[in-house]
């Protein structure tokens, strides 16, 4: 994957749950991380055909290994303010050089 494929800026973040002085549970986003990637939209190309989360997933996100951070099912995804929730996350080839991501879209619900 070469850099110049690398054109959206992503935010890697965790959600933590926190209490506030007054004893209330709120949830606060810690961003890990923020790193160029490729993304590429559901389609139906043989990499989506082939993909056991075809079903759920939006879209797939492939970025560079990051040393001290473990991209899990846990992280959300953030890009061009759309929020993305990580369904699975693959060492692309087993070789510690980068991420295979597939996530859904977040959507806001009001009220």
């Amino acid at each position: 994957m070469s850099f110049g494929k690398m054109t959206s800026t992503i935010q890697l973040i965790r959600t933590v749950k926190t209490t506030d002085s007054e004893g209330f549970p709120s949830t606060t986003d810690m961003v890990l991380s923020t790193v160029h990637a490729y993304r590429e939209q559901k389609n139906m190309s043989e990499k989506w055909r082939n993909s056991t989360v075809f079903q759920e997933a939006t879209t797939m996100f492939r970025f560079r290994f990051i040393p001290g951070i473990t991209v899990d099912t846990t992280l959300v995804i953030v890009t061009d303010g759309v929020r993305y929730d990580v369904i699975s996350v693959e060492n692309v080839r087993n070789r510690g050089m980068y991420y295979e991501v597939f996530a859904k879209n977040t959507e806001a619900s009001n009220g």
